[in-house]
């Protein structure tokens, strides 16, 4: 068994309380953890973390696509930062915070294609009603918010969760959002690169988490960014990603299939391992989830039945009643718990093959400074540990990690990635930062 597969086999345990000292700020929670001890799941806006955010068009055979990006420094090359399957730009909030404060850079966060939906963005000043916690906080005040109507009408609590859930929803919208193969997704970071930048972009380093590690190597391979001048991989090894394939499906069924609310969402991924880290958990887990579908109204909720229905006819006598009840219930269930997972990774299942295999050799044939950052040594693959022998690349291991190790370690994934930066000379330390070369 791969260590990518025992990873997941532990996060369907039962759920364990969080590591001790894991994440930022810590008061005013919803769960208690011990005598007098308390934690907050509330979500967090992404503005704490990047400084801007963006919709770069992008056009290509099929017309134009929208792609969102969150934007941090300008100074220094340009960190073109790409997250993993099922999660969103967000999942690099944190470490955003953390490289810029060690190194000049410039940060793109990408959301990668299929993060469609249909919720507006909420501006800077309607973030400061989600962390308000004035309670004097004035009807009127809530009613000019960005697409929210009648909000003098709203439960306080009810409002700050319709405005968290309009403040993460990513907006990146391409024409055919099925397409998640590696080939089309590594087209559309060159396209970002090009609508951003033109014919003369800066210096540009690749970081990919997982599934974005994979789309970062295909992209350095076909040379899709003509200024690229780095490539860092983080958690993503052919040999055990393979492995790792065949007990996937039954860890996504493992999931909850829906939560109760964001914190609720948040407080699972903590205590189920997903997310070590209770900071991040806090602003990347809302990239993950969005609102059931068909709760908001009855045409919606009418749809979703009779579709169910449709599907379920049998033969028998007193089925339909049987089916009926079924209907019934879980739309009772989506009312109880509206939020559900945003990318249904289980229908992807397709393009997991054109991911990862060959990507090894593909990562190692990329002719600039590379760097690979891992959980576990464990994690090698024959082919990678040659080429580590071979010195073809930089290798770090940050044991203690789950998966997500950039969130899980920010600080310690910002320290080695800086690191990297200044030793080949293409970005200067701020902040009085000092490297720490690894050994290996």
């Amino acid at each position: 068994m791969s260590a990518l597969e025992k990873s997941m086999h532990l996060g369907r345990l039962p759920s364990r309380p969080p590591l001790p000292g894991s994440g930022g700020s810590q008061s005013g929670a919803k769960m208690r953890m011990g005598p007098g001890r308390k934690r907050d799941f509330s979500p967090v806006p992404w503005s704490q973390y990047f400084e801007s955010m963006e919709d770069v068009e992008v056009e290509n055979e099929t017309g134009k696509d929208t792609f969102r990006v969150y934007k941090s420094g300008s100074e220094g090359p340009v960190l073109l930062l790409l997250h993993g399957g099922g999660h969103s730009a967000l999942s690099w909030a944190v470490f955003t915070a953390a490289i810029i404060s060690r190194v000049q850079c410039r940060i793109v966060a990408l959301d990668l294609r299929s993060h469609e939906t249909g919720f507006h963005h909420v501006g800077q000043a309607d973030i400061k009603l989600l962390t308000s916690s004035d309670p004097s906080t004035s009807a009127s005040q809530s009613a000019s918010i960005t697409g929210v109507s009648h909000c003098a009408q709203l439960d306080l609590g009810i409002l700050k969760e319709v405005l968290a859930s309009s403040l993460y929803k990513c907006e990146t919208k391409v024409k055919n959002p099925e397409d998640l193969s590696a080939e089309t997704m590594a087209k559309d970071v060159g396209n970002v690169v090009e609508a951003m930048y033109g014919d003369l972009p800066p210096p540009i380093m690749l970081i990919g988490h997982s599934m974005g590690g994979a789309i970062a190597v295909h992209t350095a391979s076909s040379n899709l960014v003509p200024s690229l001048l780095g490539l860092c991989m983080i958690d993503v090894v052919e040999g055990t990603a393979m492995d790792a394939l065949n007990s996937m499906q039954n860890f996504l069924r493992g999931r909850p299939k829906t939560f109760k609310s964001l914190e609720n969402a948040i407080e699972w991924s903590v205590k189920s391992g997903q997310i070590r880290n209770l900071e991040s958990a806090r602003v990347s887990m809302v990239g993950q989830v969005k609102q059931c579908e068909g709760i908001t109204s009855p045409e919606g909720s009418k749809s979703i039945v009779e579709g169910i229905i449709e599907e379920e006819e049998e033969d028998e006598e007193g089925s339909e009643s049987i089916s009926k009840r079924k209907k019934e219930d879980d739309m009772e269930t989506k009312k109880d718990h509206p939020y559900t997972w945003r990318i249904e990774l289980a229908k992807t299942e397709k393009y997991w093959d054109g991911w990862f295999r060959g990507l090894s050799n593909l990562f190692l044939s990329c002719p600039i400074p590379k760097l690979l950052l891992l959980a576990g040594v464990d994690r090698l693959d024959k082919d990678l540990t040659i080429g580590q022998m071979q010195g073809k690349f930089q290798m770090q291991v940050l044991p203690q990690c789950g998966h997500a190790v950039h969130e899980d370690a920010p600080d310690k994934v910002a320290e080695a990635v800086a690191t990297f930066l200044i030793r080949h000379r293409f970005a200067e330390p701020i902040g009085g930062f000092q490297c720490v070369f690894p050994g290996c």
